[in-house]
This record gives structure tokens, C-alpha cells and sequence, in this order.
């Protein structure tokens, strides 16, 4: 293969970021000069500027006016990973919508200069509209009617022919005709949820779990078993084995890659382990990979369903975190319950929007969307570095820090002292917000926790409105 200056520049950054991880390179330890760099790597002065420029972008060296490059974080010297939540008793009545919807709707109608962590996605201005626009004319002009019509119950043949391809990045092999296309991922999980359960079942989510997890089974009218999880490793299995005929959990509803909020991604043998767990139980697994394209490695992890044999697991998915969210085009790929889940479909909403799944199909198709990930998770990944080097110098000691691998959020536990409520409401006055920790739990958790996303671009604003919250979370601890 060819080596472009665009690849030379990533490999040089990148060799350099590893000696700085392994600490060979120290914090503080002068780097070599541009033109001594460039000589060491036989590169251009331009490529040895641009490796620069890149690890720069990501806080890991700093320039010193008439000194040159020094070595400024090293993100193994993180504060410590959050707490692993505790386990439950048992199961609980689901009552979360009016907490999720006053923190919310507290700051609707503030000023324009609201610096928003509580959105656990990119905004808007960093996703491709113009392209998107376009891929809506190709749409207009291609569909039948200029696409007036009803889509097909299972949805658009290009959408789902692509969506089948996808599944070769995270080793699957599907077709087609194994998707059932959605309005957005909260719909997939509704018509999954609603396919494997009734009012009354209780089913199993991960602790803390991402409040529309909650305020989903709360409409649905069933009760829900917190598994307790660890920051790192996710899903405590064992627990989980233990929990499924004691409380007859009738189905699992997990995030299992770059989870919302704690970050992590179960590795492959706890996957191959979950879905071992329940096929010995008989029951549904609805796993909801919406972040699962936005890894920050070489690759991408792989699903549950990935090792799904025979049609247990439901994977719901999206462009809503990664392409465009107001399109709202989502996914399930639901195995053996893909009649019952076209049947709630048909009565629910009759069918999706046609012109927005021609449009994304379309765009998958030509092949933007790989690029456009490309891009995406190298940005992403750069503000994950940004956001926690300012974390960890603004906020106190003893402040723990996630370390996602990917996905667009971090989940940070404060001193004991601190009330994350009490904070939002504080920080509100600044026109800062964020999510506290207490609505990821039925139990009365994780008041002194939140989440914050660093889908917004690291600039000044942001940089101030993070030292504003250390002040605040000082004031309080």
C-alpha cells in the first residue's frame, strides 16, 4: 500500500503517542525540533508539523513560543475509573419521566450562549447537512411519486440492503430482509421491547442505564431489575446468571458498546458469555448499539448479536448519534421476532418515512458514510482527550473519570458531599448543563455522579464553562 503524507503524519503522531503512554517520553520532556523530527522520520517539514498539529489538537504536547514542542498530558495518569454499582434487591416500578423532563426542560427558552453537556451527541454543525441535502434530492428525484407513498411495511430495499452490509465491520453477515427499519432508535427498542414482553414483566437494564432505557419501560408498563456494572468490564454476568430465574426477568435491554453513561465496551467473551446466558434461559436480548460505529481504535468491536445463533437477540440501531438525527432512520435486526415486531410496526405507525430512508440508504450506498465516521470518530477521540485533561485539572481531588473507548460520553463521580441536582441547578445559572447521576437509577444512585458529553468541539467557551463547574463542585465539596 501506498504511504500518503496523510498516512505518514497519523503513523508519526501515533508512535509518538504510544512512547508517550509507555511514559518513554515523560510529561514535560522536550520534543524534538520540526526539522529534527523530519530528519529522524526521513518526512517533510509539512508532515512532521502536521503530526504535531495533531497531538497538539488532542492535548498531549504543547507549544512553547521560541522553545518548540513539549510533552504536556499522558492519558494513563487519569484520576481513578467511577465505583462499580452495587447490586439490588429487587425490582422496581418504573417512575422516572417527571425527574428526566424537569431536568430537561429547566433550561428551554435560556439564552443562546447555553453551553449544553447534557446531549449525548455531536451537534449539528459537525455533521454533514450539505452532503445529507443532497442525498434528499437524489431521494426526490429517484423514488416513485417523488416518494408520496407509503414505504413498504419492512422499509426501504436500499436502506436495509445497506444496513445488512454494515454488519460484515462487526463480523455478521445479514441481509435485507433480516432488518425492519424504524423512526430513530427509541422506536426500534419500542417495537422490540414490545414484542418480547407485556405490562407487568420485568426486565433486566444495566446500573446506572441511560433514563430512556427507564422512561421506555415506564410507558410500556413494566418493572425493571438494575444489574449491578463495572466502568471498565460492564455487565456483571454472574449476577445476571443468578438474577434471571430468581426474579423471572423476561428480557434483557442492554448498551453493550460505548455504553450511555458509563462508556464501557463488554469485550467479546463477555458478549459470547451474555448471549450463552440467555439462550440457556430462553429469553430476549434487545442490545442497543447506537454508538457502536463511533470507536475511537483500529476497529470496530463487535455485538452480541454477532454470536447470536439462534435469533435471541434484537439489535436496535441508528444515524442518530452519528449522521443525522433529525432524520430519525433507525434499525432493528430482531431474529425470531421479526414477525411480531412488523405486526406492532404495522399497528403502531403503518410505515417509516420514505424520502429520509432513501436519502440515508443513499448515502451508504455511494460510500460517504464510512468517510464521514473516519473524520467523525478522529474528532470525537480528540475532544474525549480535551474534555478529560480539563476534568481532571478544574474539578477536585478525588474527582473519578470514565475512560471510554469510544461513544460521545464521560460519567464522573464526585466527593460523597456533592448533589448533582443541586449542581445542575447552580450551573443552570451560568447557562451550563449537563445530566445528573440521579436519573440513570430507580434506586435513590448516583446523586454525587454525572454525564457529560463531549460531542461540542472543545473551544474557548467550553473550556470556560468546565473551569465554571470545578468551581462549583469546590464550593460544594
Amino acid at each position: 500500500m501506498i504511504k500518503t503524507a496523510d498516512h505518514l503524519y497519523l503513523q508519526v503522531a501515533d508512535n509518538i503517542e504510544q512512547l508517550i503512554e509507555k511514559e518513554v517520553m515523560k510529561i514535560g520532556e522536550k520534543l524534538p525540533s520540526v526539522r529534527m523530527l523530519s530528519k529522524q522520520q526521513s518526512i517533510s517539514l509539512s508532515t512532521a508539523f502536521q503530526a504535531y498539529y495533531h497531538l497538539e489538537a488532542k492535548g498531549l504536547i504543547e507549544s512553547r513560543p521560541k522553545s518548540g514542542y513539549y510533552i504536556r498530558f499522558n492519558s494513563h495518569r487519569m484520576p481513578a475509573i467511577p465505583s462499580i454499582s452495587s447490586p439490588v434487591k429487587k425490582s422496581c416500578e418504573v417512575s422516572v419521566t417527571e425527574m428526566v423532563m424537569q431536568v430537561f426542560n429547566r433550561y428551554r427558552g435560556t439564552a443562546n450562549n447555553l453551553v449544553d453537556f447534557s446531549i449525548a451527541m455531536p451537534p449539528a454543525t459537525i455533521l454533514p447537512a450539505a452532503k445529507m441535502a443532497k442525498a434528499v434530492t437524489h431521494a426526490l428525484r429517484t423514488l416513485p411519486n417523488y416518494g408520496v407513498g407509503y414505504e413498504p411495511l419492512q422499509g426501504n430495499l436500499t436502506l436495509r440492503t445497506q444496513i445488512g452490509r454494515l454488519s460484515l465491520s462487526w463480523g455478521a453477515a445479514y441481509t435485507g430482509d433480516d432488518v425492519v427499519t424504524a423512526n430513530g432508535c427509541m422506536d426500534a427498542l419500542t417495537l422490540s421491547l414490545s414484542a418480547v414482553t407485556k405490562p407487568g414483566d420485568t426486565i433486566a437494564i444495566e446500573s446506572p442505564a441511560y433514563h430512556g432505557s427507564m422512561q421506555l419501560a415506564e410507558g410500556l408498563g413494566l418493572k425493571v431489575l438494575e444489574i449491578p456494572t463495572h466502568p471498565v468490564t460492564g455487565i456483571d454476568l454472574a449476577y445476571l446468571d443468578k438474577a434471571i430465574p430468581r426474579h423471572k426477568i423476561k428480557a434483557c435491554l442492554f448498551v453493550t458498546n460505548f455504553n450511555n453513561p458509563m462508556g464501557f465496551c463488554m469485550s467479546e467473551q463477555n458478549k459470547k458469555e451474555l448471549v450463552d446466558i440467555i439462550v440457556k434461559y430462553d429469553i430476549a436480548l434487545i442490545e442497543d448499539d447506537i454508538y457502536g460505529d463511533l470507536y475511537f481504535g483500529k476497529h470496530r468491536p463487535v455485538n452480541c448479536k454477532t454470536f447470536d445463533k439462534h435469533g435471541h437477540v434484537l439489535l436496535c440501531s441508528s444515524i442518530s448519534k452519528s449522521l443525522a438525527p433529525g432524520y430519525r432512520v433507525g434499525w432493528t435486526i430482531p431474529g425470531r421476532y421479526k414477525d411480531k415486531v412488523l405486526a406492532i410496526k404495522h399497528n403502531h405507525s403503518i410505515s417509516t418515512a420514505s424520502i429520509t430512508q432513501a436519502a440515508v440508504g443513499h448515502f451508504l450506498e455511494i460510500g460517504r458514510y464510512e468517510f464521514h465516521l473516519k473524520n467523525l470518530r478522529k474528532m470525537l477521540h480528540t475532544q474525549c482527550l480535551r474534555y478529560s485533561q480539563a476534568l481532571q485539572e478544574y474539578f477536585p481531588e478525588g474527582t473519578k473519570i470514565s475512560r471510554p473507548e469510544g461513544g460521545c460520553v464521560l460519567w464522573i463521580e464526585l466527593p460523597e458531599s456533592v448533589n448533582t441536582f443541586e449542581l445542575f441547578q447552580q450551573a443552570l445559572k451560568h447557562q451550563i448543563t449537563f445530566c445528573p447521576g440521579r436519573i440513570f437509577s430507580l434506586q435513590n444512585k448516583y446523586n454525587n455522579c454525572l454525564r457529560i458529553s463531549f460531542g461540542t468541539p472543545y473551544n474557548k467557551q467550553v473550556d470556560d464553562a468546565l473551569r465554571t463547574l470545578g468551581k462549583l463542585v469546590r464550593k460544594m465539596s
